[in-house]
């Protein structure tokens, strides 16, 4: 099962998840945006950050890490990513490290030369310790749907499609959170197609109701206007090449074009180079 793309697809359309993982659900999660950027000098790629949208010394930058698998020098590696990044971007910010592990015995107990940043700057999440969150938060309840055992996982999820149904009263959100739910499955069950996990999940009767097919409808039209603005957003980070070649400065780029920082300095890293022009002579 691919675990960082399942996760990725959590903390990306729900991050409150992540906030109710860690103990903070009053979170507003519309103060971060969760990325899974790239650090160039060895291609290391963090599995998650969540990034403030506005840099403020009240709020933490937050590593996340998921490690279903013992590595030995698991930690020396994640420190590295983690000081390569701020190498690389300018942030004046506390941060900490969230490791979610399968469970404790995949740990690697992290050197001697580690302690004071793992006793201040890192937290161990164990999932399959983690029943009475999952009883209180839904979100937590379908992280541990991940690990939960083949035998398990039909219970387990229909009881989570009861739950969102009779807790979630935005028709809307309670459709995503659903078919997420039905996601997770997917992946536990590659080899079911997705009409044979209808029926194991009971979910051909609920799609049925007008309940949902309204959500659906609405769902349609919010991808619409996502859609939209995702056009706008690439209409301007094909600009970000020529006010380059224009002399302006990433700063001056994200304050015109109204977008972030960043966000422009991907967008100039992913730009061909561009060959310089001889200057021109009037007298040649």
């Amino acid at each position: 099962m691919k675990t960082d793309t399942i996760f990725y697809q959590l903390f990306q359309n729900f991050p409150s998840i992540f906030f109710e993982l860690i103990g903070q659900p009053t979170t507003d999660i519309s103060s971060y945006q969760f990325t899974s950027p790239e650090i160039k000098q060895r291609a290391f790629r963090l599995d998650g950050l969540f990034l403030p949208v506005a840099e403020s010394p009240e709020l933490p930058i937050y590593f996340v890490e998921v490690q279903f698998q013992k590595k030995p020098k698991f930690y020396a590696r994640l420190f590295a990513e983690i000081f390569l990044y701020f190498y690389q971007y300018d942030h004046n910010t506390e941060w900490y490290a969230i490791v979610i592990y399968r469970r404790r015995s995949i740990e690697t107990p992290a050197p001697r030369q580690y302690r004071d940043l793992m006793e201040h700057r890192v937290r161990r999440i164990y999932l399959d310790e983690l029943a009475e969150a999952a009883e209180q938060y839904i979100g937590i309840g379908i992280v541990q749907l991940v690990v939960e055992s083949k035998k398990k996982t039909p219970e387990v999820a229909r009881n989570l499609i009861e739950k969102a149904r009779r807790e979630l009263a935005d028709a809307v959100i309670q459709q995503q959170v659903i078919e997420l739910i039905e996601t997770v499955v997917l992946y536990k069950f590659p080899n079911l197609s997705r009409e044979e996990i209808e029926a194991m999940l009971a979910l051909s009767e609920l799609r049925q109701t007008r309940v949902y097919q309204e959500a659906l409808e609405e769902g349609r039209q919010e991808g619409i206007e996502e859609g939209r603005e995702q056009g706008k957003l690439e209409a301007k980070l094909e600009m970000v090449s020529l006010l380059l070649g224009l002399g302006l400065n990433v700063e001056e780029i994200a304050q015109r074009l109204g977008i972030d920082m960043e966000t422009v300095e991907a967008a100039a890293r992913e730009q061909p180079e561009t060959p310089q022009l001889p200057e021109f002579d009037p007298n040649n």
